[in-house]
């Protein structure tokens, strides 16, 4: 059984999961539950392998697959794709002790009222982060670049902020984390749809005038149906914003387009789809956005195809 009152649970092995996992292992005793074979079988024999070439390390790690060996859990980060959140809060449900706390850092939209209708709304947290990494296979993660965490305020968080500080992240406790999970949408609603649809790294969106005018126009969208909830984005300029960030990671490949390439199902529903549930909400026209949702679901149901 695992100590009640150490350790963290994170819950995922895809490529956030891992890099998690890897940086806080030093810390605090890391216990991944995952679902993925692939993963469950590499990771259980190997441990996580960090990097790659002569900067690689081999971290040990504990992988199960199921929440039989777990009980009284305290803290568990949840890091899987917004697709799988419900079958992870059933999960959550058999293993989190009443006081625990389950804290998001997933993509999209809707994943903490969905942990929350399972776990109650006092054992759930949500934070935003822009860290980043490419998962090159299973248990073998690729960090991409530096970022930066921000977490929730909730009783329970100081934990959460104590470790990933000792791991060497970039974190911080705000009080407005709404503003920052809706500028995280705009970015993700700008460049996934549209790099997973054009088969192109994150820098077309810049490079390119007809890419650039229709993420234009999904940001001012995003930015409407914020506002028409009483909701400001943390950005003077959103475009110049998500422009940026597609220009500063201009030769990654977005998750959703990887996800397409290999047939895997995607968050479109978390991301673009969220902005059109919320615009109608509102009374707020969202045809762009809509029609990016209906095209990558429209191009998922095809099967995988190869990114260029």
């Amino acid at each position: 059984m695992q100590d009640p009152d150490s350790g963290l649970l994170i819950v995922g092995s895809g490529a956030m999961a891992s890099l998690f996992a890897a940086r806080l292992a030093p810390v605090t005793e890391v216990t991944m539950l995952a679902g993925w074979p692939q993963a469950l079988a590499a990771i259980g024999a190997e441990g996580l392998r960090l990097g790659n070439g002569q900067s690689e390390r081999q971290i040990p790690m504990k992988i199960v697959d199921s929440t039989a060996s777990l009980a009284n859990v305290k803290r568990a980060l949840v890091l899987v794709k917004a697709w799988q959140t419900e079958r992870v809060a059933a999960q959550l449900a058999a293993c989190l002790a009443p006081d625990g706390l389950a804290l998001t850092l997933q993509n999209g939209l809707g994943n903490l009222q969905t942990l929350a209708q399972t776990l109650g709304e006092d054992r759930v947290a949500l934070g935003v982060t822009t860290y980043g990494a490419t998962l090159l296979g299973p248990g073998h993660v690729l960090p991409a670049g530096e970022g930066r965490i921000d977490l929730g305020a909730h009783q329970r968080i100081e934990s959460f902020w104590l470790d990933l500080r000792s791991a060497g992240f970039d974190v911080r406790i705000v009080e407005n984390v709404t503003s920052l999970a809706w500028g995280k949408l705009t970015i993700n609603a700008g460049i996934n749809p549209l790099t997973a649809l054009l088969r192109v790294p994150n820098g077309h969106l810049a490079d390119q005038p007809d890419a650039r005018s229709v993420l234009r126009d999904v940001v001012r969208e995003v930015d409407e149906v914020a506002a028409g909830h009483g909701i400001a984005l943390p950005f003077d300029d959103p475009f110049e914003s998500v422009l940026e960030v597609a220009k500063r990671t201009a030769a990654n490949l977005s998750s959703m387009l990887q996800d397409l390439a290999r047939g895997a199902p995607t968050e479109i529903d978390a991301i673009s789809g969220q902005v059109v549930t919320w615009g109608q909400a509102a009374g707020v026209p969202t045809p762009v956005n809509e029609a990016l949702w209906r095209l990558v679901r429209a191009a998922a149901a095809g099967g995988p195809h190869e990114g260029r």
